[in-house]
């Protein structure tokens, strides 16, 4: 009897246990806390640093709105609020969602205050991008948390640009990153971007808070917290599954959502400033040009001219390669376009230092040799002037200053320059390496210089002393020819045993405009090539993908 009692009073326990483990379960979802989590690296930048990367003049603010201190309330009022903003998406409230909205209604308020006016030429941008792909208008919040509303923002993994686009993901939705210029620091390219990876993410998920998710730590990171609590698709229920700093990434979305609805009810007050932010407009640059020769020849200021084009990093227009779109104030934009040759002509020198042509520097002797060819050099006379010289030799006064790198057209008597080049034909030898293609223009062909190879097909029994004594040259020349590292050859592989020089005739090459990166094509599939390769990969345990932000 006491046996049975036992065994019914331990089956009760259990069924008791598991109510009180779902219930508890519930009240977590509803109640969660964390003392580990992680803050977006953007909100733990000193604003010193953000008011020099925003280039936005302040100094001359006039605060219509007094600044008071901040008021803390009750927690059903920070909920009732959040519920009652007109959203697609579900801001709910919780003590983690809590502890974000007091830190930017506390610590970080005055951050808040310069973000509210630097958004007012953002936020509109944001929207326009966000209803033309049909996607929340709230998303437009996602840049504050990512990067304080930073165009140039860089953070510790490298992603850059107001959506913080890690160098693939950029370049898997189709924004260029070369040298002297990052499209992630595009305001208007990179929103682009950002909402169609939103809307793919979507169409993966079907849930805002699991899309915002895997928008910080990458798809596969939140399909490992998916398969890791259970197959649950709720963001709340798989939140301990989550990598540290993506547990505190939706909270904090939802409480910039709060902030940026709620400042006044906290006494944060916008920061004004007097600069012009709005009546911009574009004009397209199709060739190279320095801010600086922009800013002296139509006097504006070059930092506004860096604020409102981030994406060139190093202040040059590369329009030679391509096209490029470059903002400036409407009430310029006409300026621009008139005076764009004296733009271009306008200190080139100081300005453009890359040389297109160094073969100057290899005088000697009266010719410099240079891959096959000779400069031809005329001494200057008393009477000549570039326009007679280069009349003279079939050339044009440009090319004579190009050539000669010459900044005026003054010269002195008696000083050579270069105007022309004669092909110079050499001896070929076995040791002679590839030169490149030189070319001697005549009327509407150029004769031009090519180095052309013989080869050998390794036989069996064939090793490279065999091979060089067969083809009088030496095993080191064959080496060198071939980029062997040691003297192992397999049968079958084509070796170069021999270098010849020959010249053919040719005509003149056309310069051809590289074409701008074209969009992906959007009718093909909703998710792009790019993400499906991201979700292929989630196969593996590695905890980290080259998404957008990622974590450690």
């Amino acid at each position: 009897m006491k046996k049975t009692f036992l065994i019914l009073f331990s089956c009760a326990m259990i069924s008791v246990t598991s109510t009180f483990a779902q219930e508890n379960s519930q009240q977590n979802k509803d109640n969660i806390q964390d003392n580990s989590i992680v803050a977006p690296e953007s909100l733990n930048k000193q604003l010193a640093t953000l008011l020099h990367e925003w280039q936005i003049d302040f100094s001359r603010s006039n605060d219509k709105c007094r600044q008071g201190s901040n008021v803390l309330f009750h927690d059903s009022i920070y909920a009732k609020r959040l519920y009652d903003i007109p959203t697609e998406m579900e801001l709910s409230f919780n003590q983690v969602v809590k502890q974000y909205i007091e830190m930017y209604a506390n610590r970080r308020r005055d951050m808040v205050g310069y973000m509210l006016t630097i958004g007012n030429y953002y936020f509109p941008m944001f929207e326009e991008a966000l209803d033309k792909h049909g996607l929340p208008l709230e998303l437009k919040y996602l840049p504050v948390i990512e990067s304080a509303l930073n165009p140039v923002a860089v953070s510790r993994v490298g992603a850059t640009g107001l959506w913080q686009f890690m160098l693939r993901t950029g370049r898997g939705y189709g924004l260029q990153v070369n040298s002297l210029v990052d499209e992630r620091r595009d305001p208007h390219k990179s929103t682009e971007a950002a909402v169609r990876y939103l809307r793919d993410l979507y169409a993966i998920y079907g849930d805002w808070n699991l899309v915002i998710a895997a928008y910080n730590c990458g798809p596969g990171n939140v399909n490992k917290a998916i398969t890791r609590s259970g197959g649950k698709r709720d963001y709340w229920q798989i939140y301990y599954n989550l990598p540290r700093e993506t547990r505190g990434y939706v909270p904090a979305f939802i409480a910039a959502n709060y902030i940026m609805n709620f400042y006044d009810k906290h006494n944060i007050c916008p920061v004004e400033s007097f600069q012009g932010m709005a009546a911009l407009d574009t004009v397209h640059v199709n060739n190279q040009m320095h801010f600086n020769q922009i800013a002296e020849v139509l006097n504006i200021p070059l930092s506004d001219i860096r604020r409102w084009n981030p994406q060139f990093k190093k202040d040059v227009v590369p329009g030679n390669y391509q096209d490029y779109a470059l903002v400036l104030p409407t009430n310029k934009v006409y300026a621009f376009l008139e005076k764009k040759n004296e733009i271009t002509n306008y200190r080139k020198n100081d300005f453009i230092t890359h040389r297109e042509n160094t073969d100057r520097y290899l005088v000697s002797t009266g010719s410099s040799v240079s891959g096959g060819g000779a400069d031809v050099y005329y001494r200057v006379k008393r009477g000549d002037n570039l326009s007679k010289i280069a009349s003279k030799n079939r050339i044009t006064v440009k090319q004579l200053m190009a050539w000669n790198n010459l900044r005026s057209t003054k010269i002195s008597v008696g000083k050579s320059l270069i105007v022309g080049r004669r092909a110079v034909t050499r001896s070929t030898t076995p040791s002679q390496t590839d030169k490149a293609p030189v070319a001697e223009q005549t009327g509407n062909s150029e004769i031009v210089t090519k180095t052309t190879n013989e080869y050998y097909r390794v036989r069996s029994g064939d090793n490279l002393g065999k091979i060089a004594q067969k083809n009088k040259v030496t095993v080191a020349q064959l080496k060198s020819w071939n980029g062997l590292k040691s003297d192992k050859i397999s049968v079958g592989k084509r070796l170069v045993v021999r270098k010849n020089t020959i010249k053919v005739e040719q005509p003149k090459p056309v310069q051809e405009v590289a074409e701008t990166t074209t969009q992906a094509k959007e009718n093909s599939s909703i998710i792009s090539n790019y993400l499906k390769e991201q979700l292929e990969e989630t196969g593996s345990d590695d905890t980290e993908t080259n998404v957008l932000t990622e974590t450690e």
